[in-house]
């Protein structure tokens, strides 16, 4: 059965790009590079490190682009209401909470209008690494009982492998926002990424966004890659439509 997203989402900003380079420099380069294929982006813990981030963050915004920031905040509820708190006096969309219900209810009293996302489990995680960090359950059980309770606290969506996607939308209210990364426009070939779908299944699954970084920066034309997958996405829902 096809889930297909059926939220008021341009079809041009159903791709958020990974920007997991060292510097902003780097960044900003990839998003010239991409034009206008690359609409929404996503920077994370290794430009947190650059020293540029907030600035890399402003000089997105002020060229068009939303921001989805993947700091996955983690720490007592306090301190991560502080920080959800004091990104929102930035031009961020997204950003992402990995913790329980206390932290999640926290950041969610403060959040405003930044889009809040809870993190299920890494897609970097199989099976066999699940058990390893002692949960009792496989990862469609875990997926299903985080993003439950994160609807439940407050949080507006979470991120999510493409293979548990379809599951989301049986068993979880439909107004979940849900962003999946490690997606993969052909079958993967042995990076760290697990748990992986393709563009095209993704959305099929429900998905609403996907994450997708090396597959667009390690091509090479990366502006030929990301035209790729934005005409994929546009494919699937013209179909629909």
């Amino acid at each position: 059965m096809a889930w297909l997203s059926d939220k008021p989402i341009p079809v041009d900003e159903r791709l958020i790009i990974a920007l997991d380079v060292p510097t902003a420099a780097e960044a900003l380069e990839l998003v010239d590079l991409l034009g206008g294929h690359g609409r929404f982006y996503k920077i994370g813990m290794e430009l947190l490190t650059s020293g540029d981030f907030f600035d890399l963050l402003a000089k997105l915004h002020a060229r068009g682009k939303k921001v989805f920031v993947d700091l996955k905040f983690f720490d007592v509820p306090a301190t991560v209401a502080s920080a959800v708190r004091g990104l929102g006096r930035h031009p961020a969309t997204f950003c992402t909470i990995h913790g329980n219900d206390a932290m999640m209810r926290a950041a969610a009293e403060v959040k405003g209008p930044l889009k809040l996302l809870a993190v299920t489990a890494l897609t970097s995680l199989d099976q066999r690494d699940l058990d390893d960090l002692g949960f009792q359950c496989d990862a469609r059980a875990l997926v299903l009982s985080r993003a439950k309770a994160a609807l439940a606290a407050g949080c507006d969506g979470v991120v999510s492998s493409g293979l548990e996607v379809a599951d989301l939308r049986e068993h979880v209210d439909h107004s979940l926002l849900v962003v999946c990364p490690g997606i993969r426009p052909v079958g993967n070939t042995g990076d760290d990424q697990k748990r992986t779908v393709d563009v095209r299944q993704a959305f099929l699954n429900g998905a609403d966004h996907i994450v997708v970084g090396r597959p667009i920066r390690a091509a090479a034309d990366p502006r030929a890659a990301a035209a790729d997958i934005q005409a994929t996405i546009r494919s699937v829902f013209e179909k629909a439509n």
